[in-house]
């Protein structure tokens, strides 16, 4: 990872280099906004009382698994701190969801529900969905969404083969989508197709750990080369795509 980040070091650009009108304002609105909300500090603090957890619970997982330690059973500690999405990511999606105002939100990947809870706290109006294959994970996640009286969240548990078509049988269009679930090419991509169908030209779709692994970054490359994405944006944790048409398809990849 230290060597592809720097790499990505190399290749990216900040302001001066961005010449797309969309994206120049989107870095300014959502990639570099330094403000903070009120339901910042609310979700940090469950973030801190987790880290201090040693519940076992017991772990399902249909997809690539962890680069640190794959075993049964793990500490609701140790998976909020190595699976779940750290503060300054899961605050750049909840910026995001602020610049786009989405209806509909899907993330595939509930875990422990911490960057669930950033999405649906970013707009309440909202319908968000969210799947996860481990039935432990997803009551912890319940018991946090209620915790901060989240009233927006559809949690849909199982094999996402099976829970995401069956979603998306009753979804007429997908405004907003983060793909963190299956850290796989064959599976994300066709993911990615599945959900591409209820696109439209303002939704966004997001990727999660576009340098986990090989796998993973040829499917970023695929994703990118897409004829129907026009704008895809390297941010090195976290990929992004754009459906805007009338344009010139562009890539960027951008130093945060």
């Amino acid at each position: 990872m230290v060597y592809y980040y720097i790499l990505h070091f190399i290749k990216s650009t900040r302001l001066h280099g961005i010449h797309s009108p969309f994206v120049f304002d989107f870095y300014n609105r959502v990639i570099i906004h330094t403000g903070t909300y009120r339901i910042f500090p609310v979700i940090e603090k469950i973030r801190q009382d987790l880290f201090k957890s040693n519940k076992l619970i017991q772990i399902i997982d249909f997809g690539a698994g962890s680069q640190i330690r794959n075993t049964p059973t793990k500490t609701i500690s140790h998976i909020a701190r190595t699976a779940a999405n750290p503060p300054h990511t899961a605050q750049l999606l909840f910026r995001l969801i602020n610049f786009q105002q989405p209806a509909t939100i899907l993330e595939i990947g509930t875990n422990l529900g911490i960057t669930t809870s950033y999405l649906a706290a970013a707009k309440k109006k909202a319908r968000v969905y969210t799947l996860e294959g481990c039935l432990d994970l997803v009551q912890q996640a319940q018991s946090l969404f209620k915790k901060l009286k989240l009233k927006n969240i559809e949690v849909l548990t199982g094999n996402f083969d099976d829970t995401l078509p069956a979603l998306l049988t009753t979804i007429n269009t997908l405004d907003f989508v983060l793909f963190d679930g299956n850290h796989r090419y064959e599976p994300t991509l066709r993911y990615f197709e599945w959900c591409r169908v209820k696109a439209t030209e303002t939704s966004i779709f997001v990727f999660d750990d576009i340098y986990w692994s090989k796998e993973m970054q040829q499917a970023w490359r695929q994703i990118c080369a897409h004829p129907e994405v026009m704008i895809s944006i390297d941010l090195f944790y976290l990929g992004l795509v754009f459906f805007r048409k009338n344009q010139p398809k562009q890539h960027f990849t951008i130093r945060l």
